[in-house]
């Protein structure tokens, strides 16, 4: 499923259109979501603890399969139309980022040849402006991005529901099937057990849930933007000619010989009642709400499977929208769950694990080499 727009609507109609401006009323929380978010939290706990038991380490709860990591450069240009100045984007500028390529289930062992959605999350350094106190000591932001438009875990009682029913059939998919067959949002939680299993540097990925963008709300969207990534969006993995960790394998090849180069765009929130906020499980439709780019991520040529990097990555760090400007606050229920679960599931992996949650302020005090700005950009 790619979502994207069939044409560029020009710049002087995307700035006369009636954007809804961001207020407390754009939530509305239903009752008992806090049950449900303490059950999903513990739910993931159960999850890491299984993990544990089999690896004799602990993972995360969801995307515990890192792909690759890489570091490059976001940069904001100075000329973005004023719908568009907002947050951290308000002024030109470059910033150093870090960027982990995923696999969403919570096995770190699954198997590259089986199709899930993949994932893709960013650490920008050296971002400005009021912070949320559990991250206002560290100037980063915290963006994740999923290869699918819609969240099958579409809002806090429907996560509860599904990975009850993970955890209960998730080895059975037959039993697990006939369990979501009786929902209605069948397609939705099926839909992710069909995805087309490609190279991962040609994938396009999704926040799925909605931000605050300053004056506004948005989703936001990370485009492959060369002719060499597009082109590779016509691989796709072999389950009889494959390994297991091709998709890594796939990356640091492509890594290792190309500069990588993305669009970040954001949709903006200009009808709640056709684009929901609460509610995630449906795509803002962007025929109707174009896409716009407001920076361009450069990752130059590395090793993109730097172990040490991965270590620290997974042994001491953690991306979380939470963590970053109050500008950029995380909307809707998905999102107010993972203001819960995410300490909690960090917390749980750093006690069994015997690690320590580290605060990264600067790229340079990250393993691994730094790469330079790319000169013009």
């Amino acid at each position: 499923m790619e979502i994207h727009n069939k044409t560029e609507p020009d710049t002087q109609s995307l700035e006369e259109r009636k954007y809804i401006p961001f207020t407390k009323g754009v939530e509305h929380i239903p009752e008992n979501e806090a049950e449900d978010i303490q059950a999903v939290a513990d739910m993931i706990n159960a999850i890491q603890k299984a993990q544990w038991n089999c690896h004799r380490h602990a993972y995360t709860g969801t995307h515990a399969r890192t792909q690759g990591l890489v570091k490059g450069h976001l940069r904001v240009p100075d000329d973005l139309p004023k719908h568009l100045k907002q947050s951290m984007f308000a002024h030109g500028g470059n910033y150093p980022v870090v960027c982990r390529y995923s696999s969403e289930p919570g096995d770190p062992g699954l198997d590259d040849r089986i199709p899930q959605p993949r994932g893709f999350a960013m650490k920008v350094f050296g971002v400005e402006g009021e912070m949320f106190d559990d991250g206002k000591e560290c100037p980063t932001q915290g963006i994740e991005f999923n290869s699918t438009p819609a969240l099958d875990l579409a809002d806090a009682k429907t996560t509860r529901e599904i990975i009850d029913l993970r955890i209960k059939y998730g080895s059975n998919q037959s039993e697990l099937y006939k369990h979501l067959e009786a929902r209605k949002d069948t397609d939705l939680q099926k839909f992710r057990d069909t995805v087309r299993n490609t190279h991962l540097e040609s994938i396009r990925q999704y926040s799925q849930t909605a931000y605050r963008f300053g004056e506004y709300v948005a989703k936001f969207s990370l485009v492959p933007s060369t002719d060499t990534q597009r082109k590779l969006y016509e691989e796709t993995v072999k389950p009889d000619e494959h390994e297991s960790d091709i998709l890594s394998k796939w990356l640091s090849n492509f890594h290792e010989t190309h500069d990588a180069e993305y669009l970040l765009q954001f949709q903006l929130l200009e009808n709640i009642e056709d684009q929901p906020v609460e509610y995630v499980g449906k795509v803002w439709d962007p025929e109707k709400y174009p896409w716009q780019t407001v920076a361009h991520l450069h990752i130059p040529k590395q090793d993109s499977f730097n172990y040490e990097l991965k270590s620290f990555w997974e042994d001491h760090m953690r991306i979380d929208p939470w963590h970053g400007l109050k500008d950029l606050q995380p909307l809707g229920s998905s999102n107010r769950l993972r203001r819960v679960v995410y300490p909690a599931s960090s917390a749980l992996r750093r006690r069994m694990n015997g690690r320590k949650e580290l605060h990264v302020k600067k790229i340079d005090d990250l393993p691994g080499p730094v790469p330079a700005l790319k000169v013009g950009g």
